[in-house]
Order: C-alpha cells, then structure tokens, then sequence
C-alpha cells in the first residue's frame, strides 16, 4: 500500500523522517511518497484532504477533525518552544494591538497563539516563515511572528524580542505547547493507522541512535542552515513528546483544543485521539 506522506524540509521534521522515507527500516509492506512542503501548505492541503499523512499545526487539525485523527508520534510539543513576536525596534506588550504584523500562515498555531494573547491585534498578513525576519527589518511590517530557525538568528540580526507566545500559553496554563502534529486520515484501516504510527516512532528511534550525526537528509533540505541551528533546531522541536505524547501531551493539545473549540462556538468537540 501506497500513502502519500507530508512534512516541512525543516531539521525536525527530516531528522523525524529520514529512515522511514529513505529505506533505513523496515516499513511493514507500506511505501511511502515523501511531499515536503512548508506547514501552512500542508494545513490548505489539509481541508482539501489532499495527503494520507501529513504534518499540520494544531488549528489545522482542528478544522478538519472529521477527516483527520492525531498520530501518537511525530508530534512537536514542548517548553520554551513557542513562536515569538519580534520587532525592529524595542515595543511594548501594549502597543501590540495597533501594529501591522507578518504571520506564517491563517492556520498556524503561531497565530492562534498570538490571538491567545492579543485578541484585539487584528491587522495581520500571512507571509512565508522564512521571509518574515526581513519583512520586518525593511520596514513592511512592524512586528513579525516567527517560527522554526528564526527562533535562533532573530538576534543576530538586531531584532527584539516583544514577547514569547509559548512562554505566554505555558504561564496561563501551566501546560507544554503544543505546536504541531503528525495526523492520519480516518478512512484509512485502523491497522494501517497503527502501522504508520509504530513506523514513525522506529524512524525516529532510529535517528536518535545516530545522533548528535545529522544524516545527509537533513543537512540536503536545511539548504543554507548552519549546522549549529539545525541541531538547536532539532534539540529543541523533537523530544519525549515527538516519541510519545503520554498524558501530558494529550492534556496539552486537549486544553489548545478547548480554547479552539470555545473561540470558534464548537459545542460539542471531536475526539482527536480515536480512530
């Protein structure tokens, strides 16, 4: 059996990736057709029910709960992982509302996070991740949310920190962030389901039998990256909850869930575990 699989070219989700998809495991009889696409494509591509598998950020998720269920590995969660809202110039949490802001995409949880703190600060653009540092030091937008490797070069580029959106979720809730997930859909087999997340986990497990050595997968899709930030990357997106997301895990995406549902009116939500 044939599953087309999506994830980012970024260092985690690879590191994740890499046995599974390049023939480093056994994978059970299924084959797998790897489309790395940065994740607010893959969160469109999810409410068309374009792939099998696919990584998508929790608000994604949410909105297609009746096509996709949550996978038990591959998932980023953790503390001090959350996107953060920088700017060119020093700026107060209480001017935030009047600023023009670049986002990594409608239905990533970077802005559903950002509305968690600020509600009121409605003037955002979609922008690509990686072209939001320079967004904002060319003066396009005041403030800029990002996410992934930027969490590690914002600095050194003379922009600020305003606020960290993970570190803003994890004090109101006391919760770990849930950032994104691996999600399967429902109309596959329940076995199947199973299968590719028993895989998924060996992949990883794999991975992390050879590091700190990042294998050649990686480092090809990181294009530029140096090697420091794809291990900072990877250091600190793929964890215990990328392996399994136990009972934490679940009660953190189960809070994010409620907060969703509770924005959005959804009375009665779905359950996101089942198959």
């Amino acid at each position: 059996m044939k599953l087309t699989l999506g994830f980012s070219p970024c260092p985690n989700d690879t590191f994740i990736f890499d046995a599974l998809v390049n023939g480093k495991i056994d994978t059970e009889g299924l084959q797998f057709e790897p489309v790395l696409e940065d994740v607010e494509t893959l969160n469109r591509w999810a409410l068309e029910d374009k792939l099998d598998v696919s990584k998508l950020s929790f608000p994604a998720l949410f909105r297609t709960a009746d096509q996709y269920r949550i996978l038990n590995a591959g998932s980023a969660l953790g503390n001090g992982v959350g996107p953060l809202l920088i700017s060119k110039e020093p700026v107060s949490a209480e001017q935030v509302n009047a600023q023009r802001i670049a986002i990594p995409g409608e239905n990533t949880t970077a802005n559903f996070l950002l509305h968690f703190a600020f509600p009121q600060a409605t003037n955002r653009t979609p922008v690509l991740f990686s072209e939001i540092e320079d967004s904002v030091l060319t003066g396009s937008f005041d403030l800029g949310l990002i996410i992934h490797e930027n969490r590690f070069t914002y600095a050194q580029r003379g922009l600020h920190k305003v606020l960290d959106l993970g570190e803003y979720w994890e004090k109101e809730t006391g919760l770990p962030i849930p950032l994104g997930c691996i999600a399967a859909r429902r109309s596959l087999p329940v076995s199947i389901q199973e299968k590719v997340d028993r895989l998924i986990r060996k992949s990883l497990e794999a991975a992390f039998a050879q590091y700190p050595a990042l294998p050649p997968y990686v480092e090809q899709h990181a294009q530029a990256m140096d090697k420091t930030v794809m291990h900072q990357h990877i250091d600190l997106y793929v964890n215990k909850f990328s392996l399994d997301l136990g009972a934490a895990g679940r009660k953190a995406i189960e809070q994010l869930y409620a907060t969703y549902c509770k924005n959005a009116g959804i009375g009665t939500p779905k359950d996101l575990f089942a198959a």
